[in-house]
C-alpha cells in the first residue's frame, strides 16, 4: 500500500533570506535519508513560509524491501583449531551476525577458505524509519543559528509545533519539549489552529486559514497583484527576482497595494529612490512608459485587504521620512567640494592595522598610474585616471553614503558630476567596486578598469601584509571575491599585467613615489601570488577545464595573468592535434632530467666546444633560434615552437648520455636541458599534463 507523508516543522518568523535555503536543505536531507533506508517514494512536494518547513512525500513504501546476503568472516585457519572444532573468532562472528555456528559454510578465495554465512535481514516498517527524522531535523545547520530557554541544541528559530503524520497516523518524536502531533496552525492574525485528518490535507487546510504554504504559488500571487495594479495604472513595473523572492519569504497571505509619495522628491536621483524603496522597504518602484521614475510604489502586505487604507498611509508616511532625510543630505553635500571630502578620509580608517583611507588611496594611486603606464594609455587618461586614482573615496564621508551605506561609488559620480569633474572620472568612481558579486557585471571603462584592480590589489596586498590572510572559510574582508574580481577583470580586458610578483614591483614604485606605508607588501609576496592562482584556477573550473590543463597553466613561472589564461587556452586547442602526446612528453622529460641541474639562469652559457655529437648542435641551434624571440611571441607561438622540438629533443637523448662521466660534458648537457625547461616552464608546467 502507498502512503502520503507529511512532515511539518513550525517556528518563529525567520529571517527571509534563509526560507528558501532551508526548505531545501530539508528536502536534501529527507529524500537522502530515506534513499540511504531503502524506503522508495514517489514525489516530494516543498512547502515554505517565513513560519514553516514542510514535506509532502507521496507513494511511500509500507516498509524496506529484505535483504538476503551473504556475509564474509575470518580465514578457516582461524575459524576452526587444529582438531576442527570452533575457535572464538568463528563464534564472536556468527554470534554478531544473529546466528549461529551451524550456519557457516565456506568459499574458496585465491587458495583461501574463508567463512561465510547467509543472512536474512527483514525490512523495517515505514513508521519506524520515519520516526528517524529528528536526528535529521536537528542535523540541520543554518547561518545564524539559535538556542532558546536553557536548551543547548540550535536551531534557524525557535520551534513551535512539529507535525508528522503517515496518512492518518501520527509518527511518534519529540524535539525537546516540542512533540509531533497532526495539529498546526493558520496565519498568525487571520488563521486559527488546524487539526490535519490527513497528511493530503495539508495544503488545502492552510489556505483555508490564509496560509499559501507553496511558495511558487504565492510568488506567482503576488507576480500577478503586482501586474494588476501597475496595468490598472498605466505604470511600467519590472519586479526584481530578488526582492519578489524576499518579499514571498515574508508573507503567508500576500495583499499587493501601491501607495504615492510627493513628486518633489523625484528632484533626488533615481539611485536614491530606488534605494529607498526597494532596499530599505523592499517596495516594487514604478515607472511611466517613457522609463521614467514615477512618485509611486507597490508593497505586499501579509494579510488581507481589511483596512488597507491605513496600511497604505502607514507605508507611505516611513516612506517619505526616509525620502526626507535624503533630501536633506542631498542638497547638505553639495556644499562641500570633492577636495574637502577627501581631507576628511584623513580620519576614515581603512583598518586600524593598516591605515587610513586617505593613505589607501595614495597607494592605489601609485599601483593605477604604473598599470596605466604598462597598458599605454594616453596622456590625457593618464591624468584621468589619477584624479580619479587621487579622490575616488571621497562620498564615504558624505551625509548621503552615511545613511544609504548601499550607495558609495553610486553617490561619488553624481557628486563629482555635479562638482565640474571629467565624465570618466566620476564613471570610474562608481565602477572601482565592480564587479560587487562573485558574477557581477564587470567595469565598462579602461579608467574604472584599472581603478578596481588597483583598489583590489592594494587591499589584498594589505591585509596579507599584516597578517590577516584567509584561510578556510574566513574571508571577512571578501579578499576572494576581490581577487577573482581582478582575474575577471583581466580576463575581459585581455590585459597584460605582470600580477602575480606585483609585491616587489609595487613596494619599489612606492619607494618611488615617497609611499611608505608602515607594513612591508613584501612579506608574503609568494602566498598573495598562490592566493591570485587559485582565482585563476576557480576561473577555469567554471569554465569546465579539464583539472591537469588547470595545474598546466597555472603553475608556469609565468607572472602575467592574461598570459596564463592564454597558456591554458592554447593546451586546449593543440591536445587533439597530431604528435602532441610525443612531443610533450619528449619536453617533460627535458624538465625531469633537468632537474639535476643547479645552475641559476646567469651560469647558463652552453659551451658549444664540448659538443660531442650532431643532435647536440642541432637542439642547441634549434633553443637558441626559439630564444631570440621567444619573449616577444604569443603563448600559442611560444608552445607551438616548443612543441616543435620533439625531434630534435628524442635524437638528444638517443645519442647522448647526459649524466656522463667527464663533469664538464655532464654539465654542459644539463645546462642546456636546464636552459630549455626555464622556456617550457615559462609557458606551463607540460609536466602536469595527462597525456594519452
Amino acid at each position: 500500500m502507498a502512503h502520503s507523508f507529511l512532515l511539518e516543522i513550525g517556528v518563529e518568523e525567520m529571517p527571509a533570506h534563509v526560507v528558501t535555503p532551508s526548505i531545501e536543505q530539508l528536502a536534501q536531507r529527507v529524500t537522502k535519508y530515506l534513499k540511504e533506508q531503502r524506503i522508495e517514494f514517489g514525489e516530494l512536494k516543498q512547502y515554505a513560509t517565513p513560519r514553516r518547513l514542510a514535506i509532502l512525500l507521496t507513494d511511500l513504501a509500507d516498509k524496506q524491501p529484505d535483504i538476503d546476503t551473504e556475509v564474509k568472516g575470518p580465514a578457516k585457519k582461524i575459524a576452526q583449531d587444529a582438531d576442527g572444532n570452533w575457535t572464538k573468532a568463528a563464534i564472536g562472528f556468527t554470534r554478531g551476525q544473529g546466528l549461529s555456528v551451524d550456519d557457516i559454510t565456506f568459499k574458496e578465495i585465491k587458495g583461501t577458505e574463508y567463512v561465510y554465512v547467509e543472512k536474512h535481514i527483514a525490512g523495517k516498517t515505514v513508521n519506524e524509519v520515519l520516526s528517524g527524522l529528528k536526528d535529521i531535523i536537528m542535523a540541520m545547520n543554518f547561518p545564524t543559528m539559535m538556542k532558546w530557554s536553557t536548551h543547548k541544541f540550535e536551531f534557524v528559530r525557535p520551534i513551535k509545533w512539529l507535525v508528522a503524520l503517515l496518512d492518518s497516523q501520527v509518527i511518534p518524536f519529540s524535539i525537546l519539549n516540542v512533540a509531533t502531533g497532526n495539529q498546526t496552525k493558520g496565519h498568525r492574525f487571520l488563521g486559527h489552529d488546524i487539526t490535519l485528518n490527513q497528511a493530503t490535507d495539508y495544503e488545502g487546510a492552510l489556505e483555508h486559514e490564509f496560509v499559501i504554504a507553496d511558495q511558487d504559488a504565492r510568488k506567482q500571487l503576488i507576480r500577478q497583484q503586482i501586474e494588476k495594479i501597475a496595468t490598472d495604472n498605466k505604470w511600467h513595473v519590472q519586479p526584481d527576482e530578488d526582492l519578489l523572492e524576499e518579499v514571498n519569504n515574508l508573507v503567508e497571505w500576500p495583499t499587493a497595494f501601491s501607495g504615492h509619495f510627493d513628486e518633489k522628491y523625484l528632484e533626488l536621483p533615481d539611485e536614491v529612490l530606488i534605494t529607498s524603496m526597494k532596499d530599505h522597504q523592499r517596495f516594487f518602484f514604478a515607472r511611466d512608459q517613457a522609463g521614467a521614475l514615477l512618485p509611486n510604489f507597490i508593497s505586499v502586505r501579509n494579510g488581507n485587504d481589511q483596512f488597507l487604507d491605513n496600511v497604505v498611509r502607514g507605508n507611505e508616511r516611513v516612506l517619505t521620512a526616509r525620502l526626507e532625510d535624503a533630501q536633506f543630505f542631498y542638497q547638505e553635500d553639495q556644499q562641500v567640494t570633492v577636495d574637502e571630502y577627501v581631507e576628511r578620509l584623513k580620519n576614515v580608517s581603512f583598518h586600524d592595522k593598516i591605515s587610513t583611507m586617505f593613505e589607501k588611496m595614495q597607494r592605489v594611486s601609485v599601483l593605477a598610474t604604473m598599470f596605466g603606464q604598462q597598458l599605454n594609455l594616453t596622456d590625457n587618461e593618464l591624468a584621468e585616471l589619477k584624479r580619479a586614482s587621487q579622490i575616488y573615496k571621497f562620498d564615504l564621508t558624505t551625509g548621503m553614503v552615511g545613511e544609504f551605506a548601499e550607495l558609495q561609488g553610486v553617490m561619488g559620480e553624481k557628486y563629482a558630476l555635479l562638482k565640474g569633474e571629467p565624465a570618466a572620472v566620476a564613471t570610474a568612481i562608481r565602477e572601482h567596486y565592480m564587479p560587487i558579486s562573485a558574477e557581477g557585471e564587470l567595469p565598462e571603462t579602461q579608467i574604472g578598469s584599472i581603478l578596481a584592480i588597483a583598489d583590489k590589489l592594494d587591499s589584498i596586498l594589505s591585509f596579507f601584509a599584516v597578517g590577516m590572510i584567509p584561510s578556510g572559510s574566513n574571508d571577512p574582508y571578501a579578499l576572494r571575491r576581490q581577487a577573482f574580481g581582478i582575474v575577471r577583470i583581466i580576463a575581459d580586458k585581455q590585459w597584460h599585467l605582470p600580477l602575480l610578483n606585483i609585491a616587489s614591483v609595487f613596494s619599489d614604485a612606492m619607494k618611488t613615489a615617497s609611499v611608505v606605508p608602515t607594513f612591508d607588501v613584501t612579506v608574503h609576496a609568494n602566498e598573495v601570488s598562490d592566493f591570485i592562482k587559485d582565482r585563476i584556477k576557480q576561473l577555469f573550473s567554471h569554465q569546465g577545464i579539464r583539472h591537469d590543463i588547470v595545474e598546466a597553466a597555472t603553475e608556469s613561472t609565468q607572472s602575467d595573468i592574461e598570459n596564463v589564461i592564454e597558456a591554458q587556452q592554447a593546451i586546449d586547442t593543440a591536445k587533439n592535434t597530431d604528435g602532441f602526446k610525443a612531443s610533450v612528453e619528449a619536453l617533460t622529460r627535458v624538465m625531469r632530467i633537468s632537474k639535476k641541474a643547479d645552475f641559476a639562469e646567469d651560469q647558463l652559457t652552453v659551451d658549444a666546444k664540448l659538443f660531442e655529437n650532431p643532435s647536440e648542435i642541432a637542439l642547441h641551434d634549434q633553443v637558441a633560434a626559439l630564444s631570440d624571440h621567444f619573449a616577444a611571441q604569443s603563448v600559442t607561438a611560444k608552445l607551438t615552437g616548443l612543441l616543435d622540438l620533439r625531434t630534435a629533443i628524442d635524437a638528444y637523448f638517443d645519442e647522448n648520455m647526459i649524466m656522463a662521466d667527464d663533469e664538464q660534458v655532464r654539465d654542459n648537457r644539463l645546462k642546456q636541458l636546464k636552459k630549455l625547461s626555464n622556456m617550457i616552464l615559462s609557458v606551463a608546467n607540460l609536466d602536469a599534463l595527462i597525456v594519452k
